[in-house]
């Protein structure tokens, strides 16, 4: 099985077509609320196998985009889309329950073959933007059935300058450090924190980067991004002034400076949660 990760949601690019009045068909709405559920059931765990990046780093991107598609025929390409992600998160278990209906595989293979056959539909009937997209999840899904052809997709898919080869690019540099090809994923990880735009979070680019030079007994270079990482988000405010609660990579990433560097890991203080009942009333808590 490959390597657990980390993501996050990519909060600027889903931001951004929120304050725009765009018009949205009934459609659409249903495939951008199937997508945000299956990132919001996603988001906070933190980890996930690698075959899963599309699921969780493009979901954001996908909303991004789909707000700025044509209405009318482009409807069913995002809705289709919207169907073969879902197969793509379904439940494996040996023992589906025995209250639902809900369609599960015996197999993470299994699911990813399930997957692969949905998206290549899609990719073959809408082409353009949609089936880059769908090449992308075929790419990220076949690393369960067949890890050197996946590869191969992603490195043609990450050759171009688009959102989805900025994905690409960082699901290649994932395989990388499976490979034990550290060189070649810091590379990547650099090229993509050079670009003004690489969708991707620059503090889990960042936090993956560490992890690496960890690997290759670089402590200094790794300690010095833990520590910018959680100093970052332990004195960042929202519009009125008070402390945001620290990222679930930020707070790992202080975890991981306490490990290599306890004494510097001391200087970074979470922020105090603040009551949602204003200054004075201290926060409830629910343990």
């Amino acid at each position: 099985m490959a390597r657990k990760r980390r993501f996050e949601q990519l909060e600027a690019a889903a931001a951004t077509p929120r304050e725009k009045k765009i018009y949205v068909n009934p459609l659409q709405e249903r495939v951008d609320h199937k997508l945000e559920d299956v990132g919001k059931s996603l988001e906070g765990r933190g980890k996930t196998i690698l075959y899963g990046i599309g699921a969780i780093v493009v979901i954001s991107i996908l909303v991004f985009l789909f707000m700025r598609w044509n209405r009318g025929s482009e409807a069913a390409a995002q809705l289709a889309l919207g169907k073969a992600i879902e197969t793509s998160q379904l439940q494996v278990t040996d023992t589906p329950p025995a209250d639902s209906t809900a369609k599960t595989f015996k197999t993470e293979k299994e699911r990813a073959e399930a997957a692969i056959a949905e998206f290549q539909a899609v990719a073959d009937k809408f082409g353009g933007d949609v089936g880059e997209k769908a090449r992308y999840f075929i790419a990220t899904n076949r690393l369960m059935v067949d890890r050197p052809a996946a590869i191969t997709e992603l490195e043609a898919l990450a050759s171009a300058d688009t959102p989805t080869g900025k994905m690409a690019k960082f699901a290649l540099a994932q395989t990388r450090v499976d490979d034990g090809k550290l060189d070649e994923a810091v590379t990547i990880y650099q090229g993509l924190l050079a670009l003004e735009n690489s969708l991707v979070a620059k503090d889990t680019i960042n936090y993956e980067l560490a992890q690496i030079y960890q690997k290759q007994g670089k402590t200094t270079e790794a300690a010095d991004i833990y520590f910018n990482i959680a100093k970052a988000a332990s004195e960042a405010k929202d519009r009125d002034g008070k402390p945001i609660r620290m990222t679930e990579t930020a707070t790992d990433a202080k975890k991981k400076l306490a490990e290599i560097d306890p004494e510097r890991a001391k200087l970074i203080e979470e922020p105090a949660p603040v009551s949602p009942f204003g200054a004075g009333v201290p926060p409830i808590n629910l343990q």
